[in-house]
């Protein structure tokens, strides 16, 4: 028997009643949820700093937001009050203005997306070229590799200088220190670095740190204008930034490297410098009322060194075998490098390049000073082709530098002695090379081993550069196999050594000769 019609009707209608009400029931119970959200007022704010309270579960490095999108950083905890690092513009704060936890802590955006790119300490663009577009994101403080986790650092990390190469030599996954006075050339050595990584497919990070804007506008043309910056990410805190940005655009820098570390890439990291990191860091902390020490910094200066230089090593090969080298900077005064900053990251580090000032005065350039300067692991990867040469000319310049101080009082010397001063200004010559201009290792062994076998002895020391570029030509020219087997990073034999010091020879004699038959045709004319 079917049912009426008006039965029907009345059954499709409560069934629409019932479904209608449902839904507004549970929207009512979803907007009936209650959110715990804690809310805190800001009960201080001044140079770079707030200190809030209400917040009592915030934890330490948590960001905190502010009215008006500004963001915090968590730095000081105590039971009444919370000291907060700004990570901006501070001056549109005020006392009783709201602050909200995150529950996060700070992260950067990472990725090959940056490639190429000028961002501030929190990974946001600088260079007007529109939004980084990367999903990925990592946080800037993180644990360091363990021990077991790493490998040996075996492959070199060639700088292009001659002075660095062969005496003092960097490999991947090494910390290398790059120390002296203001003004000496430290920047100029680390960007030759990144300059001579074109080929060799290592990504580089060049973080400034509390440096002039112009300065740092300059080097990011020099990196621009020889191709450097196809493969390299920008970092930059200026000095006229807050201190919390400054504080934290080391490690914003060392998690954008680990990143390509983590997917079996080598990455150079460039600190520059790390005394204005600890200035900044001082600063924050005076100003947070915690303890001071030595110099006024507080006593964990050496920890937010250390824990940053740690991250730096070679994975193993399981892990994808990627490596982070960092090169840190560090400004010293009157060449006291044995303040407390310096004394520090030296300890930290495997080995430092000390830039003299002296030198730098003299025209040395690059201005180092090869006995200050050390590297405890390089030596282990230096290719064989180095060995060949790099020990008799430390030994020789060593020599020479005490010599040239010991002749100074003008007392009478021997010819043995003239001779190996007369050979070790020539070495000094040789040493000496221009910025922007990384050399290949083939060609800086060519010199080398001429410098050290006496081949440039017949010439004025002033002439050696322009004989160092004949005898780098000529090498390229004549001896094709050989450079291709000492950048395959093959040994050389004692054969390998004289064929080599024969075409420097005829390089340096057929230079000799020309400019005497010019003198000559000058003399007759």
């Amino acid at each position: 028997m079917s049912s009426q019609p008006g039965n029907t009707e009345r059954e499709r209608l409560l069934s629409t009643i019932e479904h209608v009400s449902g839904a507004v029931e549970d929207a009512l119970g979803a907007a009936a949820e209650l959110v715990l959200e804690e809310v805190g007022e800001v009960t201080y704010v001044g140079h770079g700093i707030a200190r809030v309270t209400g917040l009592p579960s915030v934890q330490s490095e948590e960001l905190v937001r502010f009215p008006r999108g500004l963001m915090g950083m968590a730095f000081t905890l105590s039971e009444d009050e919370v000291g907060v690092i700004l990570l901006g513009d501070g001056q549109g704060l005020w006392a009783g203005a709201e602050v909200r936890r995150t529950g996060r802590v700070i992260d950067v955006a990472v990725g090959d997306e940056l490639l190429g790119r000028v961002v501030n300490a929190l990974g946001e663009p600088l260079d007007g070229r529109g939004p980084i577009r990367t999903r990925l994101r990592s946080p800037i403080e993180r644990e360091v590799p363990p021990i077991m986790d790493r490998e040996p650092v075996q492959t070199p990390l060639q700088t292009g200088l001659k002075a660095v190469d062969a005496l003092i030599p960097i490999g991947r996954g090494q910390r290398e220190l790059i120390i002296g006075d203001r003004q000496t050339g430290k920047t100029a050595v680390a960007v030759d670095t990144i300059i001579n990584q074109r080929d060799s497919n290592v990504i580089c990070v060049y973080c400034a740190i509390g440096q002039r804007s112009d300065d740092t506008a300059r080097v990011i043309a020099d990196l621009r204008k020889h191709g450097a910056m196809e493969y390299t990410i920008v970092v930059v805190a200026p000095g006229e930034d807050p201190p919390g940005l400054q504080y934290v655009a080391p490690y914003c820098a060392t998690t954008v490297a680990e990143y390509f570390m983590g997917r079996g890439r080598d990455a150079l990291v460039v600190y520059d410098d790390l005394s204005k990191h600890a200035k900044a860091y001082r600063e924050v902390s005076l100003l947070l009322r915690r303890p001071p020490g030595r110099e006024a910094y507080p006593g964990d200066i050496f920890f937010i060194h250390s824990r940053l230089l740690e991250r730096a090593t070679r994975l193993r090969s399981d892990l994808g075998g990627g490596s982070m080298t960092a090169l840190p900077v560090v400004e010293t005064e009157a060449q006291n490098i044995s303040a407390y900053i310096p004394t520090n990251l030296i300890s930290i580090t495997d080995g430092q390049i000390y830039l003299n000032p002296d030198l730098f005065q003299k025209g040395v350039l690059p201005a180092i000073d090869i006995g200050e300067s050390v590297s405890r692991v390089g030596g282990k990867t230096q290719l064989p082709a180095y060995r060949a040469v790099a020990g008799d000319l430390r030994l020789q310049y060593t020599q020479f530098e005490e010599l040239e101080q010991f002749a100074r009082f003008g007392t009478r010397l021997d010819e043995d002695t003239r001779q190996k001063l007369d050979r070790g200004r020539r070495v000094r010559e040789a040493l000496q090379q221009p910025q922007f201009e990384p050399i290949p290792v083939e060609e800086q062994i060519a010199v080398l081993l001429a410098a050290a076998r006496g081949v440039l002895d017949e010439i004025e020391p002033e002439e050696v550069p322009r004989a160092g570029r004949r005898i780098r030509r000529a090498v390229t020219e004549h001896l094709p196999e050989l450079s291709e087997r000492i950048r395959k990073g093959e040994g050389l034999g004692d054969r390998h050594l004289e064929e080599m010091e024969t075409v420097a020879r005829k390089a340096v004699y057929l230079e000799t000769s020309a400019d005497a038959s010019e003198e000559g045709s000058d003399g007759n004319d």
